[in-house]
């Protein structure tokens, strides 16, 4: 992409959880925006958004939405991606993509920017976004992985129900007053709301985040094994992951056991991590100081705690890694890859 003063952007799904997070940010960022066209489908056309004090107004998005657009950010679900993504590479805009649709095409790089920059430019009109709670993961392990290596890594997720979008945040909303009224608990939505069995997530927790493969593990659990190799380009790494919903409306938290492949201290790990990109360190027992979603919330680092080594396994460490997976779980890994080619800054 040729480097501009000012560029064109569109937002595809803006007015999603994800999509607003996205506008928010880029003016927060003061990005270098010339134009702004938000883009949703029919049912949001007409709805006005205000950015930079001047209000939006929301347009459905069409394969002819994109002509002289640098950026585009696509958040509107994989379907969508799959329809107008070429489009919109056909006009001209770089397009970053928070959906699975294309994340494991070998063609189309898969980028955290704490993580494999260097990967962002080589893309064909595409960069993917990872999917939320692997890139939380890969930014807590990046600082370990250069200096120690890593063997194996073991993970289980507790993730907030915002991850599956507006319906299941109402639908916990609406089942937690259920449940302290007395009332009969209605289930619509989660686990997947394409499915047809449906359970109670108040006071509850579903370990099942999308479908199941044939091998027993979710969709989920299969994209951060996949991911997490693709992002580090290390097929060699083995990973495994048990992914939970938890009543939890901001803020996926994960525990994490990394076996390294090499010897280290505490001391090392916490003072490596605590000056990695991205990165915060909560990690005062003593104190009981450790990080949780209600109070990473809204923020943009990946907060790292609980930090222990493996009591029978010399080169197995624990982690708590927790962050706002609106945030840097999706709109500020988007938007900071849209910096990364703006800026030229890998």
């Amino acid at each position: 992409m040729d480097k501009k003063i000012k560029y064109n952007v569109a937002i595809v799904g803006a007015t999603g959880v994800v999509g607003s997070n996205i506008i928010k940010l880029l003016e927060e960022r003061n990005f270098p925006i010339d134009t702004l066209k938000l883009l949703s489908s029919a049912r949001s056309k007409g709805k006005k958004i205000p950015f930079n004090g001047v209000e939006l107004t929301v347009e459905e998005a069409t394969a002819s939405s994109f002509t002289g657009i640098d950026f585009a950010f696509f958040s509107a679900g994989g379907a969508v991606s799959k329809e107008l993504v070429e489009p919109a590479i056909a006009a001209g805009a770089l397009v970053i993509d928070n959906t699975s649709a294309f994340r494991m095409d070998p063609d189309v790089p898969l980028v955290v920017p704490e993580v494999n920059p260097e990967t962002a430019n080589n893309n064909r009109g595409l960069i993917a976004n990872p999917n939320c709670s692997t890139i939380q993961m890969v930014v807590a392990l990046k600082p370990l992985y250069d200096r120690y290596g890593i063997e194996r890594i073991i993970v289980s997720t507790y993730q907030a129900v915002s991850g599956a979008g507006i319906a299941a945040i109402n639908e916990t909303i609406e089942q937690s007053r259920q449940v302290l009224a007395g009332e009969t608990i209605n289930k619509d939505f989660l686990p997947v709301g394409s499915l047809p069995i449906k359970k109670q997530i108040a006071f509850n927790a579903l370990p099942q985040i999308d479908k199941f493969a044939d091998n027993g593990f979710t969709l989920e659990e299969l994209k951060m094994i996949n991911e997490t190799k693709k992002i580090f380009g290390d097929n060699q790494i083995k990973v495994t992951a048990t992914c939970v919903r938890v009543p939890v409306i901001y803020g996926h938290s994960e525990s994490v056991y990394v076996e390294l492949k090499e010897d280290f201290t505490i001391d090392e790990i916490k003072k490596l991590l605590a000056n990695s990109p991205g990165i915060k360190l909560v990690d005062k027992p003593e104190e009981q100081e450790y990080p949780t979603a209600v109070d990473t919330a809204g923020q943009l680092p990946v907060f790292v705690g609980r930090v222990r080594k493996d009591l029978d396994n010399n080169k197995g460490l624990n982690l708590w890694v927790v962050t706002d997976n609106l945030i840097k779980g999706a709109a500020w890994n988007a938007v900071q890859i849209a910096e990364l080619i703006a800026y030229d800054c890998k």
